[in-house]
């Protein structure tokens, strides 16, 4: 074992008696923060060193996969990748998945080399594959006969999206156009930058065009946890951005979202939505990540406040700024990290109604693990409505120590299949009826 894994394993050890202090002193265990009116915890500050504690990565044994809800099964659409996270489906059935992973910066403090050593252990952090690849199920059978490479060389991919004969990727410092020929098997062509991103920090940069493929959406994170490097190096992140694809102009369409990854569009209402990754360093449950819908123009609270106007105050602060904060619409549960959005539609799954599916990435930042999962949240007229249901589970060990997988990316697959990305497992699982 190297260095660094030896000090992952001596910071889990000093995290460990970190919990077990703030036990001691009446750090008391909160239900989850889930809903449309959650009941947040205060915060409770955990200083200098905050909590760590994320579980090694072991992968699927043979045979083994993830716990199913009842009137589904779960099958194994490809196997064998490296570090899959986001999926996007063609027109002709092709499913392409991104393959990438955050690549360590320079060490900033002994907290942050604890954290990069930990993410290590986890597989949360490494070699990049920086390529995209194309999977085929060319009997029907829910199996992936068919890889190859679709785009290699990428700048840690994520966000695709094709839009009549372009295809676009969201790499963590842009959006890039390709020309794209329906049915190839690969795009070798150079691309055309539309807009370029800070990278760094949270890395990723999701995608999702508008129904009529005029404009196109893109999520970024921001660099740190609560800008305690300053404001600028935040300037122009943290946020949802509107490309219009005519015009070749692009805007920040709502800020104040820390890290905004999976995006989707609500059909009844043509809302957009998103789900938001909050700040760390203040309790299991505070604040809770969201799932929200996404108002143009609209300010979301990071860093200044979180769950509408409460106040960090950690963060100096900007009141005009946390007046407008805009409360979002369902909370998702303490660090959960969801990652993974798509609309399901009524019927898709038995015994589903309409609602969002939601990939859980799961946490290294709460004294009991959450997440780990991919969850269901109904929508009735056009909102969220009532609590969440399992779809997958079982990612995570009884234990806590070990994650066998860990899900990402969500969306409908060719045949209606809800496909799953799990980046620690290397798996797309497809989920259908029983």
């Amino acid at each position: 074992m190297d260095f660094s894994g030896l000090f992952a394993r001596a910071v889990a050890v000093i995290g460990g008696v970190a919990l077990q202090w703030r036990k001691l002193q009446g750090a008391a265990a909160h239900a989850p923060a889930w809903g449309n009116a959650p009941v947040v915890p205060v915060a409770k500050p955990q200083g200098a060193i905050p909590t760590l504690k994320m579980p090694s990565a072991r992968g699927w044994s043979d045979g083994q996969k993830p716990t199913v809800a009842p009137g589904l099964t779960v099958n194994a659409f490809a196997t064998g990748l490296q570090h899959p996270r986001w999926i996007n489906v063609l027109p002709n059935g092709d499913v392409l998945v991104a393959e990438s992973n955050q690549i360590p910066g320079p060490v900033r403090s002994m907290f942050h080399y604890a954290m990069q050593a930990t993410m290590r252990r986890a597989r949360a952090l490494g070699v990049s594959a920086n390529r995209i690849t194309l999977l085929r199920d060319r009997d029907g059978d829910g199996v992936a006969e068919v890889r190859q490479v679709f785009m290699e060389g990428l700048s840690q991919p994520f966000g695709m999206a094709l839009i009549r004969n372009t295809f676009y990727v969201g790499n963590t410092d842009g959006v890039v156009a390709f020309p794209y020929v329906a049915g190839a098997d690969c795009i070798t062509a150079a691309g055309r930058k539309l807009i370029t991103f800070k990278p760094s920090g949270h890395w990723t940069r999701s995608l999702l065009p508008s129904p009529d493929g005029k404009k196109l959406y893109a999520g970024v994170g921001s660099l740190t946890n609560i800008a305690e490097n300053g404001m600028a190096v935040e300037e122009g992140r943290a946020a949802v951005y509107e490309l219009d694809l005519e015009s070749g102009t692009s805007r920040i369409f709502a800020g104040g979202l820390r890290n905004p990854v999976g995006l989707a569009w609500e059909p009844t209402t043509g809302a957009l939505w998103t789900v938001v990754n909050e700040r760390d360093g203040l309790g299991d449950e505070t604040p809770p990540d969201y799932l929200t819908s996404v108002r143009d123009g609209g300010f979301y609270g990071w860093p200044y406040c979180y769950w509408g106007q409460t106040v960090d105050d950690r963060v100096p602060q900007d009141a005009a700024l946390v007046a407008k904060a805009v409360t979002p619409d369902y909370a998702l549960g303490g660090h959960t990290a969801s990652l993974g959005l798509c609309w399901l539609p009524s019927g898709t799954l038995p015994g589903f109604p309409d609602g969002m599916v939601i990939g859980q990435h799961g946490s290294w930042n709460r004294s009991t693990l959450s997440g780990y999962k991919v969850v269901f949240v109904p929508f009735v007229n056009g909102r969220p409505s009532g609590p969440p249901r399992d779809i997958l589970s079982g990612f995570l060990a009884p234990d806590e120590r070990e994650s066998y997988g860990r899900p990402v990316g969500v969306t409908l697959g060719p045949d209606g299949a809800l496909l799953v990305a799990d980046d620690v497992g290397d798996v797309i699982w497809r989920v259908t009826g029983a």
